[in-house]
């Protein structure tokens, strides 16, 4: 059963910042896509390779293969030409290629250059079977959310998988489910295996290879240049702290750490006023040096009238990682008489966990009171001060 690969460098990497479109960035010296395509083309079982590229592209594509000789290879194709979709792109790389049911088709991101030969293999033989994609087990907490982002569900993460490339499929499968989709103008999927299964196709999950990363922000490229060198990431360790204070109004409760609290009072806040959860934001932006949770979320926006405050906090997660980086650690201290801390810190823990995608033992949550002192002493308002420890990719100078 032969075995054809169809590589798509057809997008403009804009996410990876100004410059040439990524697949054609330098990586210790070669181009990403020569990379990529070297990986396939030294692969014994496989017949021969095409990559769909952007019209604008050529000179850049001519330049890569021809940098290392693999212009020379006779199981290298003549280039096709992409479209406005990555879809599209693949649809249009199929009909290049003109092959027969009994072809299987391996579809794979250029941005993906560390395609290890195990991985092909496992590919080939899981596409001689049918639709099949690679995937590696998710280790974060994922939140399916509304438009508003409001947390709908939180599904069981044991049963979802981060899926990859190289998708492997008959070719007539695959190619008919293309021309499906054109034909009733949907151009949305952004992976084959999607495509399959709107299709009606039985898709099956293979094992993926966690080094096989696909290269999308800076970050990524810095990391895997460290990687061809040998040369292991370094982090360097942040410290940010927070505070936040509200004053009492009324209320029949007040939220605090993402948990609503019963209590004789409420707060007066431009959101829901949970200073653990504000405190915890701007100790997360401290450590990133990126201003603070007024200059993300300006209380003059009416759109952050009455909020939740766990998409602050997530969004201030969401921008370590952005950048490579790690969250270590979350503290909090509670400064108020009432309401108790006791019985609500472990569903606090819990919820803070929950919305930082961290363990429970990466969340503390103390409380103490201002023996009487000061406005909290005098049950005026309630505050809160936070450290956050978070590790981020050492850019070199």
């Amino acid at each position: 059963m032969p075995v054809v690969a169809l590589i798509v460098a057809a997008g403009r990497g804009s996410r990876a910042g100004e410059g040439l479109p990524k697949q054609y960035r330098s990586l210790a010296g070669t181009p990403m896509l020569t990379r990529t395509l070297a990986a396939f083309l030294s692969h014994p079982e496989i017949d021969q390779v095409v990559v769909v590229i952007h019209p604008d592209d050529r000179a850049l594509y001519e330049q890569s293969i021809a940098e290392v000789g693999l212009s020379e290879s006779q199981r290298l194709l003549p280039p096709a030409y992409g479209g406005e979709t990555r879809q599209d792109s693949v649809r249009l790389g199929l009909e290049t290629l003109a092959a027969t049911a009994d072809v299987v088709v391996l579809v794979h991101d250029a941005a993906r250059p560390f395609v290890t030969p195990d991985l092909i293999e496992r590919a080939i033989a899981a596409g001689r079977q049918g639709a099949a994609v690679p995937g590696i087990p998710v280790t974060d907490t994922i939140k399916v959310v509304d438009p508003q982002g409001a947390v709908v569900s939180t599904p069981d993460r044991t049963a979802l998988r981060a899926v990859q490339t190289p998708q492997a499929f008959p070719y007539a499968m695959l190619s008919e489910a293309h021309r499906k989709a054109a034909a009733v103008e949907l151009h949305g999927f952004t992976d084959d295996g999607a495509l399959a299964e709107w299709a009606g196709l039985p898709v099956r999950v293979f094992d993926g290879d966690p080094g096989n990363i696909k290269l999308t922000h800076p970050v990524d490229f810095s990391a895997a240049e460290r990687r061809l060198k040998g040369v292991s990431m370094a982090y360097l360790t942040r410290l940010g702290t927070g505070f936040d204070v509200h004053a009492f109004a009324e209320g029949d409760h007040v939220w605090l750490g993402g948990i609503r609290v019963p209590h004789d009072r409420g707060v007066l806040a431009h959101s829901d006023g949970d200073v653990i959860l504000h405190a915890l934001t701007d100790a997360i932006l401290g450590a990133l040096a990126d201003g603070d949770i007024g200059t993300h979320f300006p209380p003059s926006d009416p759109q952050w009238r009455g909020a939740s405050s766990d998409r602050f906090l997530a969004h201030a997660v969401e921008l370590v990682r952005q950048r490579g980086g790690i969250v270590d650690h979350l503290d909090t201290t509670l400064l108020c008489e009432k309401p108790r801390l006791g019985p609500h810190r472990e569903a606090m823990r819990q919820r803070i966990a929950e919305i930082a995608g961290l363990r429970v033992d990466q969340v503390s949550l103390k409380a103490t009171t201002t023996e009487k002192l000061g406005f909290t002493g005098r049950s005026e308002g309630i505050a809160a001060q936070a450290a956050a420890t978070i590790r981020l990719p050492e850019v070199p100078a």
